[in-house]
C-alpha cells in the first residue's frame, strides 16, 4: 500500500494502523477515508493479519473530519443543475460511510485504541470497531451538532447499539464531552488505562490473545455478532446452524481437540 495519511506495521498476527497527520491531530481529510478502506481491505485479505488495532500518532486520536473537506463541498460537487449537484453529494456521504463501514466487513476483529481527542468523524470511526479502549487523558464528543448537521455517516446508526438510546441522545443533542472515566461507565468503552503506555500494552496483550485463537472461528464470531445486532434471534439462530454446517469441522476444530488432549497450546494456520 501506497499510503500518506496512515501508517501501518504488522507483528505477531497484530495489524497497526495509525492515523498519522500528528501536526494536524489526525484531522481526517478525504485521502484518510479513503486509505483506511484501502488498509481495511487489506487487513481482510492479508492471511497474516488476525487483528487489526486503529490507533492515531501523536498528541490525538483525531479530530474527527477536517473542516476544509467541509468548506470545498460546494465546490467540489458544484453542477448547473441543482438535482444532479444534490445526487452527487449524496453519493459522497455514501462513500464516506463506507469506508468506515469497511471496518465491520473487514472479517478479522478491529480494536480501537484511543488517546486525547476523538472527535466528531472520530466517533463514527470507533463504533464501526468491535472494541475500544482508551486512556485516562482520552475525551469524546459527538461535535456534528454543534457545526450546524446531524452525523452522517455512522453515529446516529452505531452509536444506540453501544451505549443505549438515551445516552446517545444526550451525547449528540448536547455535543458534551465525555472524558475517558465516563466512557468506561457508559461502556462506550471496554476499559480506560491509566496511560497511554498502559493502554498501548494493554491493548497489545489483548489484540495477541485474540490472534491466538482459531482464526475461523473468529470470522465467524465476528459475522454472527453483526448480524445479530441488525436481526432477530430467530435469524441470527438460523444463520449461525447454516455457518456451523459449512465452517464447523475445519482443520481448527481439529487442531483444539489435539492440543486439548496433549495438554499444550493449539497452534492454528492463518
Amino acid at each position: 500500500m501506497n499510503l500518506k495519511t496512515l501508517q501501518v506495521e504488522i507483528s505477531d498476527g497484530v495489524a497497526r494502523v495509525m492515523l498519522n497527520r500528528p501536526d494536524k491531530a489526525n484531522a481526517m481529510v478525504e485521502a484518510m477515508w479513503h486509505e483506511l478502506r484501502e488498509a481495511m481491505r487489506w487487513a481482510d485479505e492479508t492471511k497474516e493479519v488476525r487483528v487489526v488495532v486503529i490507533g492515531g500518532n501523536g498528541k490525538h486520536f483525531t479530530a474527527g473530519i477536517d473542516l476544509s473537506m467541509l468548506m470545498n463541498l460546494n465546490a467540489n460537487l458544484h453542477d448547473d443543475c441543482i438535482g444532479r449537484a444534490r445526487e452527487k453529494l449524496r453519493r459522497f456521504i455514501l462513500d464516506l460511510q463506507d469506508t468506515l463501514t469497511s471496518i465491520e466487513r473487514c472479517r478479522k476483529p478491529v480494536i480501537a485504541e484511543v488517546h486525547g481527542a476523538c472527535i466528531g468523524g472520530g466517533i463514527d470511526l470507533i463504533t464501526a470497531c468491535d472494541m475500544r479502549y482508551c486512556s485516562a487523558d482520552a475525551y469524546f464528543c459527538v461535535k456534528e451538532i454543534d457545526v450546524g448537521m446531524a452525523a452522517d455517516v455512522g453515529t446516529l446508526q452505531r452509536l444506540p447499539h453501544v451505549v443505549g438510546d438515551g445516552m446517545t441522545r444526550e451525547l449528540v443533542y448536547t455535543g458534551r464531552r465525555v472524558d475517558g472515566a465516563e466512557a468506561q461507565v457508559i461502556q462506550l468503552v471496554n476499559r480506560c488505562f491509566d496511560s497511554n503506555e498502559a493502554l498501548r500494552h494493554g491493548v497489545n496483550e489483548i489484540a495477541k490473545t485474540i490472534a491466538a485463537k482459531s482464526p475461523l472461528s473468529i470470522r465467524g464470531c465476528k459475522e454472527m455478532i453483526t448480524y445479530a445486532r441488525d436481526h432477530s434471534v430467530a435469524d441470527g439462530l438460523n444463520y449461525i446452524a447454516t455457518w456451523n454446517a459449512a465452517m464447523l469441522q475445519s482443520n481448527d476444530i481439529t487442531e483444539a481437540m489435539r492440543a486439548t488432549m496433549e495438554k499444550r497450546t493449539p497452534v492454528f494456520a492463518d
